[in-house]
């Protein structure tokens, strides 16, 4: 069964790599995944719960006189149904409906006009100047909000700023290289980092001081490598047609616009706070900005004199966003869960301390494949291989130095957050960014690949180079 299971993950797993030749989209095949692995991992908990589980099984039984005289493979199926499964959807939840709050916020913020008041200031025309500023607006606007979001908002601006689609090319990588940078070193900035922070493997006090510098690195030596390449003015274009507001955006006020802008940045950079004030899990205070928001568009609107099926009510807002990037997460992290349930990922851990044995190689390693497959189900695969460790766990293992690494914020966690999130900027397809940046501009494959991924390398590496001098001769 152990086997069977192995096959039918790397089976899926080479699915969702393969999403874009075959044209079959990721999120029913990780679903499909999800699903059949529990059964798999369900018919066989009889022969895995007694090596991965057995003191949970021997609490749950003990808190469950009745199940007692039941036969034995009965109690298995039972503690999978009626503890496993209903602990990892409480994880798997928490993550969801956070990304489903800081989807609304930022649809509500960019459907209202709200970054208008961000892009209509970049007026360069100068190649150079154009891409410092594109570049720094991307990586510090990507922490804040999202990559993926951030990556189409600055595309949308470059095509007003850009004809040439060549230049615009070049443009949009450096867009996905400073986006993957940015949300690195924020906790909301990118999944894997909203994923180690909403299950405290790391936190905001410490990710982001020793974060923020290795990402910048990371960005900016693509940036002035290629800024070397570029002279002249940028070509504009004949007609912007992206430039013609729709109805709703002409009838808005300036300082409704801003007031959405303001106030759903606001709702995002205060959920960090809300979780060290009320120690409340960081879904909590997305859900109550997104509140806050809907009562502000409700009462707003009171005022606005257009056509009702023109107002973008928060109730509207919610059918735009991205149901089967959430169906996605949902498929994989129920997959992910089985194999951890099942002994696999742990095992595999052991495996990799034994041959490798170093913190750095490993997440290192981690990042280069993210290039290759999705992120989010490599860092999900970390979380389950290692538990966060405690001053117990660190105190009684056999090597407490390298066990450190694996408590809240330490080394391993903090290095894979930047790893994964860095590392899928070295291909095209490595990231959310670069496929929607890939798919909005046509950028080639190979294009991308000859010009842009040994700059996202060099990148990648330096900042990485940054990150364990920091640590090992500065001790920050």
């Amino acid at each position: 069964m152990l086997t069977t299971m192995i096959i039918v993950f790397l089976a899926g797993y080479l699915l969702i790599a393969l999403e874009h030749p075959l044209k079959i989209n990721k999120a029913g095949t990780a679903l499909l995944t999800g699903t059949v692995l529990w059964v798999l991992y369900t018919s066989g908990a009889p022969q895995f719960i007694p090596n991965a589980s057995a003191d949970e099984f021997k609490l749950f039984l003990d808190t469950s006189p009745l199940l007692k005289n039941l036969p034995y493979a009965d109690q298995c199926i039972r503690f999978v149904i009626d503890h496993q499964i209903l602990d990892s959807i409480g994880e798997i939840a928490e993550t969801l409906i956070f990304l489903i709050g800081a989807m609304v916020t930022v649809e509500l913020v960019d459907s209202h006009g709200g970054f208008l008041f961000i892009t209509n200031r970049i007026k360069a025309t100068d190649k150079r100047q154009l891409l410092f500023s594109i570049a720094a607006i991307t990586f510090f606007m990507s922490a804040v909000l999202d990559n993926l979001t951030t990556s189409i908002v600055m595309i949308m601006l470059i095509r007003k700023l850009v004809g040439n689609y060549k230049e615009r090319w070049i443009f949009g990588s450096i867009i996905v290289i400073a986006a993957n940078s940015g949300g690195a070193w924020s906790p909301i900035g990118d999944v894997t980092t909203i994923m180690l922070w909403v299950r405290g493997n790391i936190s905001t006090s410490a990710t982001i001081p020793h974060l923020f510098l290795p990402s910048l690195v990371s960005a900016v030596v693509p940036v002035l490598i290629i800024s070397r390449y570029l002279h002249g003015k940028v070509t504009p274009p004949l007609t912007d047609e992206n430039d013609r507001n729709d109805l709703l955006l002409c009838t808005l006020e300036k300082k409704e616009k801003l007031a959405i802008l303001i106030l759903g940045v606001f709702c995002l950079l205060f959920v960090p706070i809300f979780k060290t004030v009320t120690h409340l899990p960081p879904f909590m205070g997305i859900l109550m900005g997104v509140g806050f928001l809907w009562i502000f568009t409700e009462l707003m609107y009171r005022k606005t004199p257009i056509d009702e099926n023109l107002k973008l009510r928060l109730s509207k807002v919610i059918n735009r966003i991205d149901g089967a990037t959430l169906m996605f997460f949902l498929g994989i992290l129920l997959a992910v869960d089985t194999l951890r349930y099942s002994g696999i990922l742990g095992n595999f851990s052991i495996w990799l301390d034994d041959t490798i044995g170093n913190v750095y190689a490993v997440n290192l390693i981690i990042g280069t494949l993210s290039s290759i497959v999705d992120n989010v189900p490599l860092v999900a695969g970390a979380i389950g291989m290692y538990p966060v460790a405690t001053d117990t766990l660190v105190a009684t293992a056999s090597d407490p130095t390298y066990m450190a690494n694996f408590m809240q914020d330490g080394v391993f966690w903090q290095f894979l957050a930047y790893c994964a999130g860095v590392g899928g900027s070295m291909l095209i397809i490595g990231s959310a960014a670069g496929v929607v940046v890939m798919g909005l501009e046509g950028i080639n494959f190979i294009w991308y690949l000859k010009r842009i991924s040994l700059l996202a390398l060099a990148g990648y590496l330096s900042g990485a180079a940054v990150y364990i001098l920091q640590n090992v001769l500065l001790g920050i």
